[in-house]
């Protein structure tokens, strides 16, 4: 008996612990762009359209390209003051102001060690999380001083996505979702279950399998769907619990009840 209450117990539990999150539709706005990249604390908006990314702000656009370096693989943007733009092809980095100056650049082709990098993401102060595809490692990189801050132990599969705050660093792969502090220690690691891309937003992740998403809350291993109307996810993120959706058409903002 005794046994059978403690199992209908924790079956209760983990129906709760799967309750899925709740997703408000707040409005959506017209846009067109090869890529949606996000929306940054002060609600500007970016987008990257021919190899140009765009800042729009209120009625004000802003560019940046560098015809150079041609493609853009990724930006991010989670600092406005030091918006990272990779091109992969190039094996370069360019940190740019919110006016989307130029106030560095990286050729890791330069460097010594060499690196090939396949993807960056932002760090704390003057640093950039990167991974070498060469050593199979993902570093904290200290642009200015050409330093390693931290290196993690290798990963074995093929790197999907990553993303940064300024105290840790998730990475995704073929096999696992893994979470780093800034010292590069492995703190949490999930196995990855057929995602492809991923969100942080305040230390809680958000994970896109086919055209679903769900949602990882900090300090847990439990990940729950998103409730969201039938629609095509193209490009997503998050900002300040405010969901952003990109179908190719229109940009569609949600707001996500987490409590």
């Amino acid at each position: 008996m005794k046994i059978w209450i403690v199992t209908l117990l924790l079956v209760s539990f983990s129906i709760v612990a799967q309750k899925p999150v709740d997703a408000i539709f707040i409005k959506e706005t017209p846009l067109k762009a090869k890529t949606f990249i996000g929306v940054d604390n002060f609600k500007a908006m970016y987008v990257i359209d021919k190899d140009v990314l765009y800042k729009k702000d209120n009625a004000k656009t802003i560019s940046y390209n560098n015809l150079q370096l041609g493609s853009i693989t990724s930006a991010n943007v989670s600092n406005p003051l030091k918006i990272n733009v990779f091109y992969r092809d190039f094996n370069t980095v360019v940190i740019l102001d919110n006016r989307l100056a130029e106030i560095f650049k990286l050729d890791f082709n330069t460097i010594e060690p060499y690196r090939s990098i396949s993807c960056i993401s932002s760090g704390h102060d003057s640093t950039l999380w990167v991974f070498n595809q060469i050593t199979q490692q993902l570093e904290l990189y200290d642009y200015k001083t050409h330093v390693s801050r931290a290196k993690t132990l290798p990963v074995s599969s093929s790197v999907l996505d990553i993303k940064s705050d300024y105290n840790n660093c998730w990475l995704l792969t073929d096999d696992y979702l893994y979470q780093y502090n800034y010292f590069g220690i492995l703190i949490n690691k999930i196995k990855n279950e057929g995602y492809i891309a991923i969100a942080e937003n305040n230390e809680n992740i958000i994970l896109k399998k086919g055209n679903l998403l769900y949602y990882l809350k900090k300090n847990t291993d439990a990940i729950v769907p998103i409730k969201l109307p039938n629609l095509l996810i193209n490009q997503f993120s998050v900002t300040n619990e405010t969901l952003y959706i990109y179908n190719n058409e229109f940009l569609k903002e949600f707001q996500l009840k987490t409590n």
